[in-house]
């Protein structure tokens, strides 16, 4: 799935309209290789401010992720979570990857922290 986020990101890049989209893929493509001990959480609530992503710009741009990219990776991610649910050993592979999924539908204005409950009591 790290893949696929890097994919979309160089796809994203290349097409020129996607390029405020690009950052988002390679920051989850990392988060998708090692989500252990990280949350995903609002930019809003770490910086304490609305930024270009966290705005009204952010709502359009997460509609337009969702039907383009965001709905097709989140089916990707399920699928994954279903796999590894079938396995003991997996099981806590799954968790990670419906976290994922929940991320890939709308990641614009996001980032991931180690701690965030640590950087929301700033």
């Amino acid at each position: 799935m790290a893949l696929g986020w890097l994919i979309a990101g160089i796809i994203m890049i290349i097409s020129i309209v996607g390029i405020p989209w690009a950052r988002s893929c390679f920051v989850i493509a990392k988060f998708t290789l090692w989500p252990f001990g990280k949350e995903v959480v609002n930019r809003y609530d770490i910086n304490g401010c609305h930024d270009i992503g966290t705005g009204c710009l952010g709502v359009v741009g997460n509609i337009i992720w969702f039907v383009v990219a965001g709905l097709w990776l989140a089916i990707g991610h399920l699928f994954f979570a279903f796999a590894n649910f079938i396995t003991i050993i997996g099981i806590p592979f799954g968790f990670q990857h419906l976290k994922l999924a929940v991320i890939c539908l709308a990641p614009i204005g996001k980032t991931v922290a180690d701690d965030p409950n640590s950087l929301l009591n700033r």
